[in-house]
């Protein structure tokens, strides 16, 4: 068999399956594990897949700029965003992560909302000046473009001094073994320092991060309380998060 054949086959299979093993593909294909590591590095290389220990797992493909995730998915993030905003009780201390979809959220809050927002995104302190009863906490710090957000050692200090009562978390992937994760180590570092000064994390995520994995991982999925996706995210993507102890909210 070819290695490009091998390789397809190994495609079509994480397809089906979810996740492929090294283990069970040498068995499969009669070769040794070394030459199946091979073959699932060319095609981590190539963007098909993610590489995790003993295998590999489908790819996130949040990855685009922001500028073009801004306009993918749109009436998913508009509903994810109108279900975290109707989390959010007056007085509350919250904080909202980067991206496009804590973008959407922030144009879901009643103008009404009396709060304090803490964000490491600039595009969302913007977004929050026209709520006059919202207080803005801005952290600054380096600004990572691809997410528009401070990321370094400068942000994660001012966070070291904020407890918050929730914490909206985007992700690029979210696997019930391999955990949250997303596409930059800084800003996964950034998340975890977010997530650990918040009594509760809410993850928001459309269907397509589900099952799927990126190069850094923020942390297990218990880092997280509650999840929330789209009213039709299929049941089979969603329950192993709640058999791991999520608690999943369709929107």
């Amino acid at each position: 068999m070819l290695t490009s054949q091998r390789k397809k086959i190994i495609l079509e299979k994480l397809a089906q399956d979810g996740q492929v093993l090294a283990k069970q593909l040498s068995e499969m294909f009669g070769l040794s594990e070394d030459t199946l590591r091979r073959d699932l590095r060319e095609l981590d290389s190539e963007g098909l897949l993610q590489r995790v220990h003993g295998g590999a797992l489908p790819v996130s493909p949040a990855i685009a700029t922001f500028a073009e995730r801004n306009g993918q998915e749109s009436a998913a993030k508009r509903a994810i965003a109108k279900a975290a905003a109707a989390m959010i009780t007056p007085g509350q201390v919250v904080i909202l992560d980067g991206g496009t979809t804590s973008a959407e959220l922030v144009r879901q809050l009643p103008p009404t909302l009396e709060a304090t927002v803490v964000t490491h995104s600039p595009s969302v302190a913007v977004g929050l000046v026209d709520h006059p009863k919202v207080e803005v906490i801005l952290i600054g710090g380096r600004l990572y473009k691809h997410s528009i957000v401070s990321v370094g050692a400068a942000a994660v200090e001012a966070m070291s001094h904020i407890r918050a009562d929730i914490y909206f978390m985007g992700v690029t992937g979210v696997h019930p073994t391999a955990g949250l994760s997303t596409g930059d180590l800084e800003e996964a570092y950034i998340k975890r320092a977010l997530a650990a000064r918040a009594a509760e994390t809410v993850v928001l995520a459309s269907a397509a991060k589900l099952n799927a994995a990126s190069q850094y991982a923020i942390g297990d999925i218990s880092m997280a309380q509650s999840i929330i996706v789209e009213r039709s995210t299929d049941a089979a993507l969603t329950g192993p998060l709640e058999q791991a102890g999520l608690t999943v909210v369709r929107a």
